[in-house]
Formats: structure tokens, sequence, C-alpha cells
């Protein structure tokens, strides 16, 4: 290695290496191969990079996005080309889905042989082209440094997400002068941070008029780290709150404010406050389908205010009425200051008829279960017990299905940052790793998975991960041997007709012996009266990833519900219990 002033000639494989360091970068999962390999002999030298072996490339994405969203940082992931690639695309898409900064780094076949179908040869940037903000080919060793550069910055900045380098091996191999810090060149990646004034005032006064108003919370409030500023424009105005599943834990579960989660599965006072509003000020949320239900029957009496970092959301799927780009925690800090001048003039929201109506929606249908009548457990109540307790400082991840519905349900969220889950992509397998990541990313935190038997057989590879390299994470199997949330739309809407749901996972495999396999421990619990020990006996184990497989009863259901397709005007609070809002006397 020979110095050239404040630069050094270096391979390429060193460069990338060298940059992710100065990029700030702790911590990367992934799986050597051939097209990569380059890049994992300058990483055997760094002091600076750990780097975590993986069971499979899946579980490197998804740990990259659990230690992305626990901490704020951008997660790193790598693989080879071809099928190493490949195995990312479904961490990639959940990433992007759900707005986490993930950077992917990928090794490509030499440059003289792209296109020839060269052996593990794949299109990664052609194929992950619609699920990431950008996707870099790069076959010149000099653009290594840059480029990872860029991919940091706009993988962190405006709406996170998710961004691929794909490096191809003979640039890896080759030599360059490498310099930090260096100069960027994105045109025309300008994300706008600040609101514009005149909206937010306009915000402010339709907030002070409005008689039914609704703070609508998605992930961006989290993503901008806007919690506080949050909690004071919520006690200033006195208007109720609803968390997304994006949202959980942005708001306080115990605040007087808080109504909880809207959506297919939401509380009945969260969903139906918003069908009745007049207003909804929706803040970093994209009214997706399964809070909306049947769109052209969301909300019909409510103006819309919509502040989002992205400007492609707003009125995407509902027309704002006053449309507001910025930063979450920059539109909020605003609009209190806003929402302060109209009060200072006198004019103030009064909502005593609507808290009226909300209180009473949520004393009549408030949260619940029903314990099963043969004694065997229920997995809420495995959930709520958790919860419970771990503490509010727990951090949780959440596979996809019944078991992650109950988690968003009957856990008290009360900090930010402790509920991560695969919302819009509603990944299987996501649970485990992403769970390994959080707690690589935050250590001194207790951090569990709940999965389902389902999911958890997806990806449960990556407990020998957590093993090897000492990441005691500890998962709560919710067994009740068959994909749950498919079973129970098939008892709703097939005639309980269960085709191919059944995993007969009581039997097979032995959760326990697959734990203690991979060199964790492993507990069951059947039985009520062991709920308590077994769950605490977990907690004591801090040396050790802990696996409980709870095995619950098969036909719990999930409550409240708005079928798919239909206007949240039909939600269920049980089986065949309709709300009764006394629409006649409004």
């Amino acid at each position: 290695m020979t110095d050239r002033g404040d630069q050094q000639a270096i391979s390429g494989a060193a460069s990338l290496i060298r940059s992710l360091e100065e990029s700030g970068v702790d911590t990367v999962f992934g799986i050597p191969g051939g097209a990569i390999l380059p890049a994992y002999d300058p990483l055997l030298d760094s002091t600076r990079l750990r780097h975590i072996l993986v069971r499979h490339e899946q579980g490197a994405g998804h740990a990259a996005t659990g230690y992305a969203q626990a901490t704020g940082k951008v997660g790193v992931c790598m693989a080879t080309s071809g099928p190493g690639a490949t195995n990312l695309v479904t961490p990639i898409a959940d990433a992007h889905m759900d707005s986490v900064p993930l950077v992917a780094i990928t090794g490509q076949v030499p440059g003289p042989n792209i296109g020839t179908d060269a052996f593990q040869e794949a299109d990664i940037v052609g194929i992950t082209l619609p699920i990431t903000k950008h996707s870099f080919l790069v076959s010149n060793p000099d653009e290594i440094a840059r480029t990872v550069a860029e991919a940091f910055h706009i993988a962190s900045t405006g709406r996170p997400g998710p961004v691929l380098i794909d490096i191809t091996k003979d640039a890896l191999q080759a030599s360059t002068d490498f310099s930090w810090p260096v100069e960027m060149d994105l045109p025309g990646y300008r994300p706008v941070s600040k609101p514009h004034a005149k909206q937010v005032r306009e915000a402010a006064r339709m907030l002070t008029e409005a008689k039914r108003p609704v703070l609508y919370i998605g992930g961006g409030v989290l993503k901008a780290r806007a919690t506080t500023e949050l909690r004071v424009l919520a006690e200033l105005t006195e208007a109720p709150v609803v968390t997304t599943l994006m949202a959980r834990g942005a708001f306080p579960d115990s605040h007087p404010l808080h109504l909880g989660m809207p959506g297919m599965h939401g509380t009945v006072a969260a969903v139906t406050a918003l069908q009745k509003a007049d207003l909804i000020v929706a803040l970093g949320t994209r009214f997706d389908d399964r809070v909306t239900g049947k769109l052209s029957g969301f909300a019909p009496n409510a103006k819309i205010v919509h502040a989002d970092i992205d400007p492609a959301e707003i009125s995407k799927n509902r027309t704002a009425d006053v449309p507001i780009v910025g930063d979450c925690r920059e539109v909020i800090a605003d609009l209190v200051v806003a929402v302060q001048s109209e009060h200072a003039a006198g004019r103030r929201g009064d909502y005593a008829a609507w808290w009226e109506q909300l209180n009473g929606w949520r004393k009549t249908y408030p949260l619940g279960y029903e314990r099963p009548g043969d004694g065997s457990l229920a997995p809420q109540q495995v959930i709520e017990r958790l919860g419970r307790i771990s503490g509010p400082e727990t951090i949780f991840a959440a596979g996809v299905g019944q078991h992650q519905m109950w988690a968003s349900q009957f856990i008290s969220y009360e900090n930010p940052y402790t509920w991560l889950n695969s919302g819009g992509a509603g990944t299987m397998g996501y649970a485990v790793p992403a769970a390994m990541g959080a707690k690589v990313g935050m250590p001194d935190a207790t951090v569990w998975a709940i999965d389902g038997d389902g999911c958890f057989q997806m990806t449960n590879q990556e407990l020998a991960t957590c093993a090897i390299n000492d990441i005691p994470i500890k998962v709560a199997v919710i067994n009740n041997g068959t994909l749950g949330m498919v079973r129970q739309w098939q008892t709703m809407f097939y005639g309980k007709r269960y085709s191919n749901t059944d995993l007969h996972s009581r039997r097979i495999p032995d959760f326990v012996k697959l734990a203690e396999a991979y060199g964790c421990v492993g507990l069951r619990c059947e039985s009520p009266e062991d709920l308590d020990r077994t769950i605490e006996k977990a907690m004591e184990i801090n040396d050790a990833p802990v696996v409980v497989d709870f095995v619950v009863h098969q036909d719990a259901m999930v409550w409240p519900m708005v079928p798919a397709g239909v206007s949240n005007d039909e939600i269920l609070a049980a089986q065949d219990v309709r709300p009764d809002f006394g629409d006649g006397e409004e």
C-alpha cells in the first residue's frame, strides 16, 4: 500500500470495507460466496466492523432490518451473486414496504461476463429496481467509495428505505485510490423536510374548528423521531390518537387520549373514530387498505390533513384537503406552534361531545378474549402475560398472522422502538432474524421474538447464529399446530374447509429438541397454571437464546375484525357481534 497525499492505493474490496467503516457501520450480516469473496478478505482485518455469519441470506436481510428498526441506524447485509442475491429479495421488499433504512451489498460476476448467463449470475439490479429507493451496479473500483456514501445518504434521508449496491468481482479485485470523505453526485435527489407554513396554519385552524377530529399516526412519526412532539400536540389539542400497526409505541398505550390501533384488527373505538370523524390529521401514514377497509366507504364525512415526507403518498389513496410535504418531526413541531397561536387568539376545539361518544365505545367494546373451555392455553393470555412480565422496556419482534395481531393488541407499548414487525409485506419468517438484529443493536435490552409455529419454521436456523455469536434472544412460539390466520379465514369464509393449513407442529418437529439441537434452551408450556412460571424462567436465562413452545388452543380467533373488502362500518367486535353505534340517534 502506498500513500498518495491523502489518497491510498488499495483494492476495490478494501475500498468497500473502508467506506463502510467511514460511514459509521459497526455490524454487517452476511454470507460469503464466489463473487463477493474478495470483500471478505479485508473484512477479516477490520477492527471496526463486526460481521455476523448468518445461515440464510433472508436471515441477513431481516436481521439488518431489525437492527435498523431498533436503533434508527442503517442496517447492512451482504451476499454473493445469483442465489445469494435473490435470497435478499424478500427482506429488501419488506424493508421497502415499511420504509426501513437498509443497504444491501451483493457481489456480481465479473463485468465481461455480465449477460452471458455466467455461473451464479442474476440481474439483481433489475430484479430489485421496483423494491428499492435506488439500485447501483458498480463495475469501476474508483466508484465504490462514492457509491457507498451515496447509498447510505439515500437510505437514511427523506423517506427511509433499502438501497442495493451490486459490485462486480473484477471491480473488487482491481486497484483504486481511496480517499474519504467523498463528493456525492445525486442530481435530483432533494427530499423536502420543511413543511409549508401556510398549510400548517390551515391544519391548525381546521383542528380548532372540528367537532370530531382524530390524529391518525403512522410509522413515519417513529422514523422521524417525533414521538415527543406528538405527545405535546396530542395533549395541547386533546384530540384522540390512533396508532397504526407500524406506529405501535409512538404514543403510550396507557395515555387517556389513545384509542388504540385502527385497521382490520384494530380496536372498535379506533376504527369507529376514523369512520365517524369530521377531520383526520394523518401524520406519516399512507391510508393503506388494512386501515381503510373498502376505500370508497372510509371516513365519508371527514376532511383530510395529510402530512408525509414522501409526496407520492399524499392523495394516493385518499385525496387530501390540506396536503403537507415534510418531515414529521418538523411538521408536528410547527403544528404545535400554529395550534398555540389559535388558542392565543381564543380559538380552541370543543370535543366534549366527541369524547363522550368515544369513551362510550371504548367502555362497551374493550379488547378481550375468552379462555378455552377445555382448560388449554389461550394464545392471547400467553402474549398478555409475556408483555406484563417482561415489562415496557422489552423489544418485541413479531412474525406474521394471528400471533402478530395479538401481540399488537395485548401487549401495552409505552415506549417507541419496542415493537418490530413486517407490516406492509407481511413476511413469514421475519421475527427470529429481526429479533437477532435488534439484540445486536440494543444488547442491553430484553428482546422477545413472538412467532407462530408456521413462521418459526421458515427462519429458525438463525438460532444457530444466535447461539454461536452470543446473541441471547428469547423466542415465544405460539404453537396452535396450524397456519392460524389462514385457518381463521377458512373458518369464516370457506365453510371450515381446512385445506392445507394443518402443520402437525405439535408433533413434528419437537420445538424443545430443535432448540436444544441449535444450542439454545428449550422450554414448553401447555397449561395456564404453568404460564407465569415458564415466562419467568425464560426471563432468568440471559446467557443463551431461549425458545418456549407455548402449546395453545387451535381455534382462537383475532377480534375485532373488519372482513376484507367491506366498509369499516361492518366491523365485528367478536364472531357475529356487530357493535351498536347508535347511528339512528346521530
